[in-house]
């Protein structure tokens, strides 16, 4: 299994808009994600595997060496610190933008602004910058409900077109940071199985830059 490349990714718009660029490295899965059951797809390589896991751990598999690269949005890494991982490419897909949103012309809180989101780490680090003391509710997903049945103040999420924020009364506010998927490898992998990871990391690039 030492020259195996094992590369994670998520199902949905990542997989989608990953394969191209993997494509052009002369690399195609055997198996449809979204129709075969399989969490671990063969290739036309016998020697590079794709894991197919949640977004959020695809960071976790390739930090402790589960896979020795993996495809992930900013948001995801920033999240969860980017240890144990290089992250040598951006590959300007799946792109949004990680913001605040609430009511517009809400009236000013009184005390500590509750906010939530499935980013926790992102807002208390957002908020502590600006010197705000605020209370952080994890949630797992429909963040724009909570404003809305009164649990918080505002959110903290993705943004792509702002549709489902408008359709739910609220409105992108202060921006956070830009999103995109970004390529991340395993530190061990990069020594023991160099040529093979920086010959992928290349031929991806190259797609990239078309």
């Amino acid at each position: 299994m030492n020259n195996t490349l094992t590369i994670a990714l998520s199902k949905g718009r990542i997989f989608k808009e990953t394969l191209p660029l993997l494509k052009h490295a002369g690399i195609e899965p055997l198996d449809d994600p979204e129709t075969s059951r399989k969490l671990i797809l063969d290739t036309n390589h016998d020697n590079v595997k794709l894991v197919i896991i949640r977004a959020s751990d695809v960071p976790t598999y390739v930090q402790y060496g589960a896979a020795d690269l993996g495809v992930a949005g900013k948001d995801v890494l920033m999240e969860h610190g980017g240890e144990g991982v290089y992250e040598p490419l951006d590959l300007h897909i799946a792109k949004c933008k990680l913001m605040t949103a609430g009511f517009k012309n809400a009236p000013p809180v009184n005390g500590r602004l509750r906010v939530a989101t499935k980013f926790v780490n992102c807002a208390r680090r957002y908020f502590a910058d600006k010197g705000q003391q605020v209370e952080v509710i994890k949630l797992y997903g429909s963040m724009e409900l909570a404003p809305i049945v009164g649990l918080a103040d505002i959110i903290v999420d993705v943004v792509d077109t702002g549709n489902t924020l408008r359709a739910n009364g609220l409105e992108p506010q202060e921006h956070i940071a830009d999103i995109s998927s970004r390529l991340i490898v395993n530190k061990a992998s990069m020594k023991m199985k160099h040529e093979q990871v920086k010959n992928l990391i290349d031929l991806v690039a190259e797609a990239v830059a078309k």
